[in-house]
């Protein structure tokens, strides 16, 4: 039984990946090998052997970013973070998305084209070992005409191999890679759960390079539709000079040339990772990935014209105004974020070597013992920012008449974990007036940390006579 559909093509292309009628548009581009593309090619690889390493490096002790989620403690560059450092992370995150912000109304979109992990592996791992084993860009265009063959199968095989790498490198940085390293030498059946997981991760991984591919710019990732906020007319854009290439023309030798310096090639189009015209102006799918500019540039070399026609600019500059650098937005970005880092930075600075909370104890306020002592508990829970096993000592300061019964004193306390316990403090019942007294609880380890905590201690009301 054939199925047909009578609902119409679109009249134009609603995403650069997708054709009229609806179906997958695979965007297979040929590389312009420029001076933008040698550029992005150092600094590509740099950043991979950051990735890579970044889990294995160590400051002060540390995993130079880990993000441990079931201990619910975040190391960034040697400082850790734990559940109780909510103001802390939250400046932190309030300075990332500033930052952002003030990144792109000064470069554009920067960071897709030219240090998005996304844009990194696919247009430098990837893509080159799809072009090595597959072949060029007619023959990719080929196989998905007429389907697969023994070389994209080895194509794919080798994608899951890499990825599953990547995937690897991507846990480190939620496991640690002491953890990892001791996952992979040893049998999958020893860490079910875990390996389940790497699994996951690497189809994840596999899926994304080798099917959903520059969809990922365009439809998954949120970045490309904030660019309408977070660009203004100064701003670092691609962009095509439409008064110098129009109307555009085939480049004819002979009887000089009246139109204007495009020449029509299309190669700023073919070489497009994902599938746009840059001479349609600004577009949401355009990732800054510079392919366009060099493909120009090598275009006008032979043909003896300026560099230049598709370039680094801005849209006031396309449109006739002069570059502005200083303007509103970035100084108020640039405040903002001086601000929010210079806090960040103090609190940082204050950071001790332990967390300590004093809370009340469970059950009744207090409890008049046989002896006619009145006895409060209170709880200490007690976290560990060190690398080392601290112990923690908890005394009363000038207690007169006071006793401090505690079970675990001092109380051990593991290298950046935390424990809670609980102790007793019993007083006199003629020390109290109204019904309260203040004390002072000391806590402190004996090396660098010692912290005093005023404490109320509840204990029975006067009697209506005045006597206790």
């Amino acid at each position: 039984m054939t199925v047909t559909s009578n609902a119409p093509e679109a009249r134009e292309r609603v995403l650069s990946t997708l054709n009229r009628d609806g179906s997958r548009r695979w965007v297979r581009p040929k590389l312009s090998r420029g001076r933008h593309y040698r550029r992005r090619l150092l600094a590509a690889w740099a950043l991979i052997a950051t990735f890579t390493l970044i889990p294995i490096l160590r400051l002060n002790g540390k995993p130079l970013m880990l993000f441990d989620i079931p201990k619910r403690e975040f190391t960034l560059f040697g400082a850790t973070f734990l559940p109780t450092d909510t103001f802390l992370l939250m400046l932190l995150l309030f300075s990332i998305f500033i930052a952002i912000f003030l990144v792109t109304a000064v470069l554009g979109r920067v960071w897709c084209g030219w240090a998005c992990p996304q844009t990194v592996y696919m247009e430098f791992v990837y893509r080159p070992l799809e072009v090595l084993i597959e072949g060029g860009r007619a023959r990719q265009l080929r196989l998905d005409a007429h389907g697969p063959d023994a070389r994209r199968t080895l194509k794919l095989a080798v994608f899951f191999v890499v990825s599953a790498f990547l995937a690897n490198t991507f846990l480190a940085y939620f496991v640690g890679w002491e953890r990892l390293l001791a996952w992979m030498t040893s049998p999958p059946t020893a860490h079910p759960t875990a390996f389940a997981v790497m699994l996951g991760t690497t189809l994840l991984m596999f899926l994304d390079f080798a099917w959903f591919r520059e969809q990922t710019c365009i439809v998954a990732c949120p970045y490309g539709r904030f660019q309408s906020v977070l660009l203004d007319r100064q701003s670092l854009i691609v962009g095509y000079d439409a008064g110098r290439g129009e109307p555009r023309a085939p480049w004819r030798k002979a009887g000089g040339r009246t139109a204007g310096d495009c020449v029509d090639c299309r190669l700023c189009v073919s070489t497009c990772p994902t599938g746009i015209d840059i001479r349609d102006g600004l577009q949401m799918e355009c990732v800054h990935c510079t392919q366009c500019i060099d493909a120009c540039d090598a275009v006008m070399d032979r043909v003896g014209l300026p560099r230049g026609l598709v370039r680094y600019t801005s849209q006031a500059e396309l449109e006739g105004g002069g570059a502005r650098f200083l303007r509103p937005r970035l100084l108020v970005y640039s405040a903002i974020l001086l601000l929010s880092f210079g806090a960040l930075g103090l609190s940082l600075a204050g950071q001790r070597s332990a967390d300590v909370t004093l809370l009340r104890g469970l059950g009744a306020p207090f409890t008049v013992l046989p002896s006619g002592e009145v006895s409060n508990q209170i709880r200490l829970k007690i976290a560990n920012r060190t690398d080392g096993e601290r112990s923690y000592a908890i005394e009363l300061v000038g207690g007169e008449g006071l006793t401090l019964i505690a079970p675990e004193n001092p109380l051990t306390v593991a290298a950046g974990d935390s424990a809670l316990t609980a102790a007793f403090i019993t007083a006199p019942r003629a020390s109290f007036t109204g019904g309260e007294r203040s004390v002072v609880i000391r806590v402190s380890d004996g090396v660098d940390f010692e912290e005093r905590f005023e404490h109320r201690l509840l204990g029975p009301e006067p009697s209506a006579g005045g006597a206790p």
